[in-house]
């Protein structure tokens, strides 16, 4: 309030020297004129300067309030985009765990496979190898009965032990 009264004494300051100067004598109602006027002006800013200085602080405050939200919107947007950004780089963390796990998984399981393999392909060997010894003595079998029969139903001929054995020998070998 003081600026307001100090403003208003420098305006009538500066322009008493110019009506006092611009009197030629003949108008005489100059002066009145201009007081009438000043007392208008003064007048008029005493009653409009509390209403005119109340709505440009209410102006000046709406203005902080909406920026104050405003920036309480563009913290709040900033945290949520740095949370954004913390679990996405957690997202790619959890990814390459799981593709480096995936990976480990891949190997291990084809070991397991290779492994289970080898010893199922050793296991085959191992059948076929008793399968066809089997056979073997089984044909032997078949072969050493038939021999006998073969010697035992013919009545004329008459082997001796040794002979039997070379003669079976010879038909197995």
């Amino acid at each position: 309030m003081a600026n307001y009264q100090g403003f208003k004494m420098r305006v009538l300051l500066f322009l008493l020297p110019v009506f006092a100067l611009a009197q030629d004598g003949a108008n005489y109602d100059i002066i009145e004129r201009t007081l009438n006027f000043l007392l208008f002006f003064g007048i008029l800013l005493y009653f409009i300067a509390k209403p005119l200085k109340q709505m440009y602080l209410n102006r000046i405050t709406g203005i902080a309030n909406r920026l104050e939200s405003i920036a309480v919107k563009l913290r709040e947007s900033n945290n949520k985009k740095d949370d954004a950004i913390k679990r996405v780089d957690e997202a790619k963390i959890n990814a390459a765990s799981f593709v480096e796990t995936a990976k480990k998984e891949a190997v291990l399981l084809a070991e397991k496979i290779k492994k289970d393999t080898k010893n199922e392909i050793l296991n085959l060997e191992k059948s076929f190898k008793d399968q066809k010894e089997f056979e073997e003595r089984k044909m032997t079998k078949a072969v050493v009965s038939e021999l006998l029969n073969e010697i035992f139903d013919d009545k004329n001929l008459k082997v001796d032990q040794k002979e039997l054995i070379n003669i079976i020998l010879k038909k197995v070998g």
